[in-house]
């Protein structure tokens, strides 16, 4: 109230004044002479006409100032000024008050953008935003490494990835989940795709999350073949065991009493026999899935991929099943070095030179192996083992690597399931194919 009251004294002086002097104009200007006089009670009128006009603007012009700082972002202007009175103090105080919380509310907002920009960065899922035109953002660096570090591109320039892939790209929509395929460097993974929808300038955008679940996928395999193999091979010993002590033991007893005389023992040794060697091979399958069942651990160590293949060659070449076989190994490039268990991984190798070594065998008269390690467009190490055997079929390839599943009369299946659990463990991958002469390829990713 004291401060409007100052503003309407200072502009009734004003206005008083302004009227005295335009009076007093007035009664002089028919005078003759006192042009001085005139002059100067003229700019007196015309000053206090101003200084009346800008008493009553100033909280317009304030306002203004006010409006076209916040229009242009200009949140440094100050509006306070002391000592001015008539409620300009106050307005000042209120619109420096006002500037200040747009100031510290800007910097909030800038802050949790920031935080919100970093958290979307380093998120380890790699996400994608897509435009209602179908243009693809990779919008962190997850996205970037899985992908490339262009920021735009179409849906169609993802089938690179995989056709399933740009497929689900396309067709996803928010609320959704798919599971699909992408290649990520070279290899073929499962993973899965969530989509969630938002308004983005009046447009509707989805934002994908990419889950590679592929190592989970492989764990739960391994694990449930495991618990498999563990829980039948547990009963089947329980089984198994007393056949066999029983038929060792009938055997040993009949042949005490075969003299040659009676051909009905003689029969009946024969038979007690032949149920006795069954039971011991029985009982040597179960001891080999009871190994199986249970997965190595790792000892993962950095080696030269050259001396530790020549290696292997050498220990192939002293079994039985090398006879004959020639076998070419090369590595590209000589100085290639291999991180991995060098124990369980040259099991592997030695498991498909020797399965390649009877395949071809038994298949030609001139078995030929082959063995490189060499190196993938993407920086993985590639081992390949082919032979010039029969090859597997389409049939065969997608059950070949199965506990239990073996095309061999006296196989036991355990050996290639015992290679992709290898390999899984490493995190790659196993391929069955048809290599250059005919025969069968196996080609591992780590």
């Amino acid at each position: 109230m004291r401060s409007s009251g100052r503003f309407v004294v200072a502009v009734g002086s004003y206005l008083a004044l302004l009227v005295a002097a335009v009076a007093l104009l007035v009664w002089i200007l028919p005078l003759p002479g006192l042009a001085a006089t005139k002059i100067l009670l003229g700019l007196v009128a015309l000053g206090l006409l101003w200084q009346l006009w800008r008493q009553t603007q100033r909280t317009n012009i304030a306002v203004a100032r006010f409006v076209s700082a916040l229009e242009h972002g200009d949140l440094a202007q100050t509006f306070r000024q002391i000592g001015q009175g008539s409620g300009f103090d106050e307005l000042g105080a209120a619109l420096d008050l006002a500037l200040r919380r747009l100031r510290k509310e800007r910097a909030d907002d800038a802050s949790d953008n920031r935080f919100a920009a970093a958290l979307v960065d380093e998120t380890p899922t790699p996400l994608l935003a897509i435009d209602p035109s179908g243009t693809v953002r990779l919008s962190n660096k997850s996205a970037r490494r899985m992908f490339g570090s262009a920021g735009e591109r179409s849906i169609t320039a993802f089938e690179h990835y995989g056709a399933g892939f740009s497929a689900a790209l396309e067709a996803i929509i928010p609320g959704e989940r798919r599971m699909c395929r992408v290649m990520v460097d070279g290899l073929s993974e499962r993973a899965t795709l969530a989509c969630a929808g938002f308004d983005r300038g009046g447009e509707r955008w989805r934002i994908l999350s990419l889950q590679i679940i592929q190592n989970e996928l492989d764990a739960a395999e391994i694990a449930t073949q495991s618990d498999l193999v563990r829980v039948l091979t547990h009963e089947i010993m329980n089984s198994i065991t007393p056949v066999t002590s029983l038929a060792a033991t009938a055997a040993a007893l009949i042949a005490d009493v075969d003299h040659g005389g009676d051909p009905a023992i003689a029969d009946a040794r024969m038979a007690v026999e032949a149920l006795a060697n069954r039971a011991k091979g029985m009982m040597h399958f179960v001891d080999s899935y009871r190994e199986f069942s249970t997965a190595p651990s790792l000892t993962m160590t950095r080696f030269a991929a050259g001396a530790w293949l020549d290696e292997v060659v050498r220990l192939f070449m002293a079994m039985p099943q090398a006879s004959g076989v020639a076998v070419e190994a090369s590595v590209q490039p000589k100085r290639l070095d291999l991180v991995a268990d060098a124990d369980l991984l040259a099991q592997v190798l030695l498991n498909l030179l020797k399965n390649g070594a009877e395949a071809a065998r038994a298949h030609g008269d001139a078995p030929r192996l082959t063995a490189t390690i060499g190196r993938t467009a993407y920086g993985r190490t590639r081992i390949m083992i082919a032979d010039n055997g029969p090859g597997v079929t389409e049939k065969f390839a997608i059950d070949i690597f199965l506990p239990f599943f073996t095309t061999k009369r006296a196989g036991t299946g355990v050996g290639l399931s015992f290679v992709r659990q290898i390999v899984l463990l490493h995190h790659g991958s196993i391929e069955v194919g048809r290599s250059a002469e005919g025969g069968a390829s196996f080609e591992i990713i780590l």
